[in-house]
């Protein structure tokens, strides 16, 4: 168990210790799509939703799902998130949204999870607000992009 950070010698749970870590420029790039029937992106698109602007009620509830982070993962910390970044783009061939989310903080831990978590809530919120005329819309491909800052550097998905 100890190549995992966050299991003690004895394979117990707990926070990592960031106390001795040094403050640096943290940045996470996530991203992910759903998919839907081409009547469902039409209708996002031309912004005929009857809930209203989809993907203006996405970006707020990606860039509120970031902050909460540590409320919904166990052992995440809580981050003082300086920016948070939400983009939607439509893959018109692929029937589906792209969302891509940057967050960074300056501190001694990363924004990863921050990141993943405002891909994931901003993809269910999308699917929240279309469900009535297409339950079968699916997510997928929801992943790391790229992170920077701390003692691993830069990294980026290949």
């Amino acid at each position: 168990m100890n190549d995992f950070t966050h299991f003690d010698e004895r394979g117990r749970a707990h926070m990592v210790d960031v106390a001795d870590k040094p403050d640096t420029r943290r940045i996470a790039v996530a991203a992910g799509r759903i998919l839907m029937q081409k009547e469902t992106l039409q209708m996002i698109l031309a912004g005929n939703a009857k809930k209203g602007d989809v993907l203006g009620i996405a970006r707020i509830a990606a860039i509120q799902a970031s902050k909460r982070t540590a409320e919904l993962i166990p052992l995440c910390h809580p981050l003082a998130l300086t920016r948070v970044a939400v983009e939607f783009s439509a893959d018109e061939a692929e029937f589906a949204i792209v969302c891509r989310v940057t967050a960074e903080t300056v501190g001694k831990t990363g924004v990863e999870m921050e990141a993943l978590t405002a891909v994931n809530v901003g993809l269910l919120t999308i699917y929240d607000t279309c469900k009535a005329v297409d339950r079968g819309m699916r997510m997928d491909n929801i992943r790391l992009v790229e992170k920077q800052g701390g003692k691993s550097g830069h990294w980026r998905a290949v």
